[in-house]
């Protein structure tokens, strides 16, 4: 708000802190201006008498409406200063730098700058409104006129901002396929499913694995085949709900890469996930005369070097592990194939580091890039992932195996506790075995969560002819899979867990989870957790245990579990909910830190954004200049 009066009173006061009170006054009543910090030469260019303009946040205070450090204005006696032609910005505050001094250098900035720009997008058209151009975009969005909507300014949606988000995404976008064109142009070692071994190692394994691959596992493989066989780096996602199928394909992929005689590695965000993998892919392969090894950093040291002899040595022929994958010193023999399954929880970084540990070592006669092959099982809204993942070819498995169930999933408030462990009670006695999912470790002081070791004990007290087990982060390797393997064989009934169990943890005959403060956790995660049950053929339930009061947030979350139970629909209600910034992960890191646009208010650009970067292929230095204006040297970082 803008206001004008003179100042009737300038007092310093002392109550609970020192500040200074000044009293402005006109025809129509009296404002408070409040500074907590001030110099005496302020102080004295607020004396009684002085005129004033002040731009101020008006709130309630003790002594009636108050602005708390306002920007003002000092006005010349006797005369009318006239109101600016512009709207008053507002930027993001940087400690040390007042507002003014920021509209002042965004001023100077674009006097400076706005004559040298070009603008590379001057014959296209926004959907639905003329496209403005560069330097009017920039001049409206920093010194918008005195009848600008304010709606849809504050709303985003300006055609001016909307020209600037255009040209955002567009740059994002042409960096992520400049790395892909890059990628293009190196070789990888050819792995063709015509080669004997591989026919026959492909048949042994869909053979024993004792079912008939979907449609979606089916078209996914056929994509991944035609990649190994090309002789060129595969760059390939692939996405689909939990529970799908993905690691199936992974594994016939696999077995191409060594059949022709090279390694693969195979990297899991946690050392459960991990471990579940490494048994799953020695159940799967060892029986087919694959060595499947197994790295992570808590083998002791002795175990550690023979694992890294056998790596280096190409004995071992398929490694799982977590991020020791990629630790100095650890040589691979020939690494032919990178698999990284639940890609979006490893930093940029990571995978890159993985990457040099290629396909360039004694196996092979030149440099050569190993395949990589990405997995997630949190589905990437299709918007999401045009701007995102556009440096990778995308595979998409939507169908769940023949014969399972969908899950039930309820919402009840955590008053009707003893309801639910009846009902785990009756779970139990049927021969089911159930989750039971807690936030914390431990009870805290500072957080009102249910913590899983005090209600594992509370629940086996309750339930003493169930057995209860316990499973967290903390515990040691051994210990954990010790709790699992008594889990799935039965030994444990209830299992009482953290969100360490989130992902990679199929255990059939699980089918009811209970998840205590499901108001606290994200809906990817609950979705996650849920699909821990309905892994076999009969029905499951997912009970949602919350505390009251639900935040209005959080009881969106909550209603979008209960309705559906598709995981592109909640991804895409996810994005909505909380934005792109957490639904990224670490991959947002370097690329993907928008200014202006917004995955999701702008998803309606991407058809023109893909659109536009078809034609600038034959236009490097456009795409180039662009670029260079949005991102700078943060290209980089998409290189992983």
């Amino acid at each position: 708000m803008v206001v004008e009066g003179e100042i009737a009173v300038a007092d310093v006061t002392f109550r609970r802190r020192r500040s200074l009170l000044v009293r402005l006054t006109d025809r129509t009543g009296q404002l408070t201006l409040r500074f907590f910090h001030f110099s005496r030469a302020q102080q004295g260019n607020l004396a009684v008498g002085t005129r004033l303009r002040c731009y101020g946040e008006v709130r309630a205070g003790p002594l009636g409406p108050e602005m708390v450090h306002p920007e003002y204005r000092v006005l010349v006696p006797d005369q009318l200063a006239p109101l600016d032609e512009r709207l008053t910005a507002v930027y993001p505050m940087v400690e040390g730098l007042a507002q003014f001094r920021l509209r002042d250098l965004t001023s100077q900035a674009l006097e400076r700058l706005l004559p040298t720009l070009t603008d590379e997008l001057p014959n296209f058209a926004l959907p639905g409104s003329p496209l403005p151009t560069l330097v009017e975009a920039l001049r409206y969005v920093h010194r918008p006129p005195t009848g600008a909507d304010l709606h849809l300014l504050s709303a985003g949606m300006h055609p001016c901002q909307r020209r600037l988000a255009l040209e955002e995404l567009l740059a994002q976008h042409l960096s992520l396929r400049q790395i892909r064109e890059r990628a293009r142009q190196d070789a990888a070692v050819t792995l063709g499913i015509t080669n004997d071994r591989a026919r026959q190692l492909r048949q042994d394994f869909l053979s024993g694995v004792g079912f008939e691959l979907t449609g979606g596992q089916r078209a996914a493989l056929a994509d991944i085949d035609a990649d190994l066989g090309s002789g060129v780096p595969m760059l390939r996602l692939v996405q689909g709900d939990v529970g799908c199928g993905k690691t199936v394909v992974a594994a016939a992929a696999a077995l191409l890469a060594v059949a022709h005689g090279h390694q693969v590695a195979i990297m899991a965000p946690t050392e459960l996930l991990a471990e579940q993998h490494r048994d799953t892919f020695r159940r799967w392969l060892e029986p087919l005369g694959v060595t499947v090894a197994w790295l992570s950093g808590s083998l002791k040291q002795k175990a550690r070097t023979q694992t890294y002899a056998a790596i280096g040595d190409g004995t071992a022929e398929v490694i799982v592990g977590t991020h020791a994958l990629f630790q100095e010193g650890l040589r691979y023999h020939s690494l032919a194939l990178v698999i990284v399954d639940e890609q979006h929880r490893f930093g940029v970084h990571q995978r890159l580091k993985l990457m040099d540990k290629g396909a360039s070592g004694s196996a092979v006669d030149r440099e050569l890039k190993p395949h990589q092959l990405v997995m997630t099982a949190t589905p990437i809204p299709r918007t999401l992932a045009m701007t995102l993942y556009a440096d990778l070819d995308s595979s998409v498995i939507r169908e769940l195996p023949p014969g399972r169930q969908p899950v039930t999933t309820v919402v009840l408030p955590d008053r009707r506790r003893p309801e639910v462990v009846a009902r785990v009670q009756a779970a139990c006695r049927s021969g089911a075995r159930v989750y039971w999912v807690c936030p914390l470790i431990e009870e805290s002081e500072h957080l009102e969560s249910e913590a899983a070791e005090p209600t594992a004990a509370a629940l086996a007290e309750a339930l003493p002819d169930v057995r209860v087990g316990l499973i967290h982060g903390r515990m040691n390797p051994a210990d954990k899979e010790r709790v699992m393997k008594a889990f799935a064989q039965g030994k444990v009934q209830l299992l009482v867990a953290t969100t360490v169990i989130e992902v990679g943890v199929d255990v059939p005959a699980a089918t009811l989870m209970i998840i205590e403060n499901a108001e606290r956790l994200g809906l990817s995660q609950l979705h996650q957790l849920r699909g821990r049950v309905g892994r076999g053929r009969d029905s499951s339930t997912c009970v949602l245990l919350y505390r009251s009061p639900l935040a209005p947030m959080a009881r969106a979350r909550l209603d979008v579990l209960r309705s559906t139970s598709d995981g592109f629909e909640v991804a895409q209600r996810d994005l909505e909910l909380r934005g792109p910034g957490e639904v990224l992960g670490t991959r947002q890191t370097g690329l993907m830190q928008l200014r202006v646009a917004d995955l999701v208010r702008d998803a309606d650009l991407m058809p023109l954004v893909q659109d536009l970067a078809g034609q600038l292929v034959n236009r490097p230095a456009v795409a180039e200049e662009l670029m260079q204006r949005w991102i700078g040297s943060g290209s980089r970082y998409g290189e992983v």
